[in-house]
């Protein structure tokens, strides 16, 4: 079945929407190239990376190695998402067809932490379903995002299937609107920050078009009293301090019982000191480590206290920021209720595992959690309790498979990301049905 890609044209004149005769086929077959194009690119993707993100190496080749198994991922589900139903008519004489074709153009906008693994997907998944996209890039990461962009075309994409739209900050929030007021914009997919995606929900609402949102996370780490201490404080930092804390699903929360609280805090400490001497990276820009800083110095003056770390810069321009672990916060602290996005945990103590559940969905945001015990089953017992699209047994709260749905609940999102699931957000269903013209029409009992 030809389901097409959808493309608008400007011309000066209004733009209008053609479909272009393509295949499945045609659009697994790109995403797959284009994969192999990201991978065979690696080391400039990863200097790209490190250059506009500051991140690390490490965090900028997991983004190259996720962003192609993403494009592979949503290639191989085209085929099956896009197929049809024949429903069997509960009325003689009917034949009913149920036929899946694309949403239509998606306005898509990336963030800049994960540059390449959000962007892949914010690309392939519409593209794999049959829409055109115009791509709002951001402005942190540039030269990544017009790359990528780039690996599509050379992989085979029509011009015209992605429009990349570049702006600066000031001028974001009226190129947005206008985007998102165009009758040719048929949905939109944002990852990002709560405040920013309250906007865009508002305005998408205005214009009455869906949305795809993944957003912030405030994700905590449930520990256990049967727990490995040293493999959960690992775990934990690494979900703490991965890429300066700058994930929205990075470890902000650590709840420990109570019996089990003190040595694990001394573990922890005693991990970070020795595994995190050079610091967690650098944030992106000078004001992101100042915020995080500032959520954490305010903690401080109302009582709260170091386990480990002090929260003070260890860099000169004052964008890197000490690993940090502190104890004691308060519900009238804005840590406690605020996505912190930079290298600091909370450690929470609480007296049982249902305290912990209900420390754990007291935040408004429902992103991703982890659970760490050795009792497989009281873990996953736990799991299913927490208020989150995402819960992970035994790793960090980061965690992603290309092939697992991942998105929020509550504040964090609506919609599901990766794979097949990913395609479903952009191709709708349209029922066609055929009938005997001299069959009769009945309707209940008249």
């Amino acid at each position: 079945m030809s389901i097409g890609w959808v493309f608008i044209k400007s011309d000066g004149s209004s733009p209008y929407l053609a479909e272009a005769d393509t295949t499945y086929i045609q659009h697994r077959d790109i995403l797959f190239k284009a994969a192999e194009i990201v991978e065979s690119r690696e080391e400039s993707f990863i200097a790209l990376q490190m250059l506009e993100t500051s991140c690390s190496e490490e965090w900028a080749r997991f983004n190259v190695s996720l962003a192609a198994a993403n494009l592979r991922e949503i290639g191989s589900n085209i085929s099956q998402e896009s197929t049809g139903e024949l429903p069997t008519p509960q009325r003689p004489g009917a034949f009913c067809m149920v036929f899946k074709e694309p949403a239509g153009p998606v306005l898509a906008i990336a963030p800049w932490n994960a540059s390449m693994i959000i962007s892949s997907r914010a690309l392939a998944a519409p593209l794999g379903a049959g829409c055109t996209v115009v791509f709002k890039a951001s402005e942190l990461c540039p030269a990544v995002h017009h790359s990528l962009v780039q690996a599509f075309f050379d992989a085979g994409l029509p011009v015209g299937c992605i429009n990349t739209l570049q702006a600066r900050r000031e001028d974001s929030p009226s190129v947005t609107e206008t985007i998102i007021a165009h009758s040719a914009i048929a949905k939109v997919s944002f990852t990002g920050s709560n405040i920013v995606g309250s906007i865009l929900r508002q305005l998408a609402s205005k214009y009455w078009k869906p949305v795809l949102m993944e957003l912030g996370g405030k994700a905590p780490s449930i520990i256990l009293k049967d727990a490995d201490l040293e493999q959960a404080a690992a775990l934990c930092a690494k979900g703490a301090f991965l890429h300066h804390g700058q994930i929205c699903m990075s470890t902000d929360r650590v709840i420990v019982v109570k019996e089990i609280a003190q040595r694990f805090s001394q573990v922890l400490a005693d991990h970070v000191r020795s595994q995190y001497t050079d610091g967690a990276g650098s944030a992106v820009t000078v004001g992101v480590a100042h915020r995080a800083k500032s959520l954490v110095d305010a903690a401080i003056q109302n009582g709260t206290s170091f386990i480990v770390g002090n929260n003070e810069f260890h860099d000169d321009i004052k964008a890197a920021i000490t690993p940090t672990v502190i104890t004691g916060v308060k519900p009238e602290d804005q840590i406690f209720s605020e996505e912190t996005f930079g290298p600091s945990m909370v450690v929470y103590v609480v007296e049982d595992e249902d305290e912990a559940v209900k420390l754990a969905n007291s935040s408004k945001y429902g992103l991703n959690a982890a659970v760490h015990s050795c009792d497989i089953l009281a873990a996953l017992k736990i799991a299913r309790r927490i208020e989150c699209g995402q819960v992970h047994i035994g790793t960090i709260t980061e965690y992603d498979e290309p092939n697992a749905p991942i998105g929020g609940t509550k504040a964090s999102g609506r919609g599901r990301n990766n794979g097949k699931y990913a395609l479903r957000e952009f191709l709708t269903t349209k029922t066609i049905s055929i009938h005997d013209p001299s069959a009769a029409v009945s309707f209940g009992s008249h």
